[in-house]
């Protein structure tokens, strides 16, 4: 067994890189740049580096580039409430306001407790006029201790 790797290795360093290397009925390229770009692909189809790329985006003001990149870390992982909370910020910032609600109610669904998420989906309601249920909204977010929705309830709802 020990010669046999032996002379595997011998013969594999003996090829000059970049060389397509035939095995069987498939090739491979005997390059460094395969060896690195494979963990790249593995790293690009992780839902952390989309949720981070999305985030950078949207800071950037690219708040379509920012819900692409939403999209692909949901469909990675659907379960994770900050990306739809996230994802309908960027929606709100284009004026697209029931979708920022669309994503908002999926947030909760996931995760009722987090209070930023009613006082999100509060703001995006009064946006669009309507103010009852963004009361109710802002009521249950102060519930939470959620800062601001306390200065919304005051402004907003009487």
């Amino acid at each position: 067994m020990k010669k046999r790797i032996t002379a595997i290795t011998a013969v594999l360093s003996l090829m000059p890189f970049g060389q397509p290397m035939v095995i069987g009925t498939g090739a491979i390229l005997t390059s460094a740049a395969v060896l690195f770009s494979v963990p790249e692909k593995a790293k690009a189809e992780n839902e952390e580096f989309y949720f981070k790329r999305a985030y950078k985006k949207a800071e950037e003001g690219d708040y379509y580039g920012a819900i692409s990149d939403y999209n692909n870390a949901i469909e990675i992982n659907p379960e994770e409430a900050r990306y739809y909370a996230l994802r309908s910020t960027s929606k709100s910032l284009i004026k697209d306001f029931r979708g920022a609600i669309s994503d908002l109610n999926m947030a909760i669904t996931r995760n009722p407790d987090e209070g930023w998420f009613y006082l999100l989906r509060g703001n995006n309601e009064m946006l669009l006029n309507n103010k009852k249920d963004a009361c109710n909204d802002w009521r249950k977010a102060s519930a939470f201790g959620t800062k601001y929705a306390v200065e919304n309830l005051k402004n907003y709802c009487s």
